[in-house]
């Protein structure tokens, strides 16, 4: 049997694993995500493809392929990524050469991580749909999207990048990539808590939420809904920010299917995505696509790393 390496590389956790053709993981490894370097987050790749192919009892070289989703924005042509926005100042890291050097393979597929997870939930769908797309909304937010039946990269790798949509011409809120009014800066666990602070201001509304202190998060937010004007008023707003984005992309690409991950989503399903599938009909010209959360959970774009081994960065299951 062959077996395939995955990696998940995003800002917070970066996640090693060996599965075998069918994407099912036999070992794994994890850590939280260096920020101090690039070479540091290489050699942390590294070191977690060591100690799950360890604990797989199988030797790197031995590896047939490798995929990796992570965070972007990427440059394919040197296999690295190129600044990533949540991670600022980190520079370059590289990731295909070093990895395929320890594998000793030139079968390394480097996605961004929500392409990944289309190639994912593609392979693994009962159907191995054609018109798809795979949303994350985590510390950032992004897309990856499959059209007739082609996972689309880009020429750099960084199609899909649907959290820089602007959403907001006013530009109300700045983006962690630096530009205004984007989807992600409303909407993304990172900017969420920032979010609410603005609406502290702007609004003048009562809230027992300590939207000052340092450690205040989108999941503060969450807890408090329904109990806090405050945080009743950001999910509000975060719905109608949710629906203008989801809405762009069903228009750009027309999916049938829409699967959602990233731990934003997975924690509020209800306050997340119903009302996306509430008001999609009313906002959106073309097909309004089925939207549901993935049923893979935080392993849906490792997952799609192994897929993207094992199929060679399409997704396309044989029959």
């Amino acid at each position: 049997m062959a077996y395939y390496v995955g990696v998940d590389l995003g800002a917070t956790n970066l996640r090693g694993v060996v599965g075998d053709d069918e994407a099912d993981i036999v070992a794994r490894a994890e850590t939280e995500t260096p920020r101090s370097s690039g070479i540091a987050i290489t050699e942390a790749v590294l070191r977690v493809v060591r100690q799950a192919c360890a604990e797989a009892n199988l030797d790197p070289g031995a590896v047939a392929a490798a995929g990796i989703g992570s965070i972007g924005p990427l440059d394919l042509a040197e296999g690295t990524i190129d600044g990533p926005a949540n991670i600022p100042d980190i520079g370059r890291v590289p990731l295909v050469g070093p990895l395929g050097e320890l594998l000793d393979t030139d079968r390394v597929y480097l996605h961004n991580d929500t392409i990944a997870g289309v190639i994912g939930e593609r392979f693994l769908s009962d159907r191995n749909p054609d018109d798809m797309a795979y949303v994350t909304i985590s510390s950032g937010l992004g897309a990856g999207v499959c059209v007739d039946g082609h996972v689309l990269s880009g020429w750099d790798g960084n199609a899909g990048e649907v959290g820089h949509m602007v959403v907001d011409a006013s530009g109300t809120m700045t983006c962690g990539c630096g530009r205004e009014g984007h989807w992600e800066a409303y909407c993304s666990g990172n900017n969420i808590p920032k979010y609410a602070r603005h609406l502290a201001d702007a609004e003048d509304i009562y809230t027992d939420m300590p939207v000052e202190a340092p450690d205040f998060s989108a999941v503060d937010v969450f807890e408090a809904h329904g109990g806090d004007p405050l945080a009743d008023l950001v999910v509000d707003r975060v719905a109608d920010w949710n629906v203008v984005g989801f809405t762009n992309l069903a228009n750009a690409y027309a999916p049938l299917m829409v699967r959602v991950g990233g731990a934003v989503a997975l924690n509020n399903p209800d306050l997340i995505l119903d009302p996306v599938r509430d008001r999609l009909e009313e906002s959106t010209f073309v097909n309004v696509p089925d939207v549901q959360l993935t049923e893979m959970g935080d392993d849906v774009v490792v997952k799609g790393a192994l897929a993207s081994a094992i199929t060679g960065g399409t997704g396309e299951r044989s029959a």
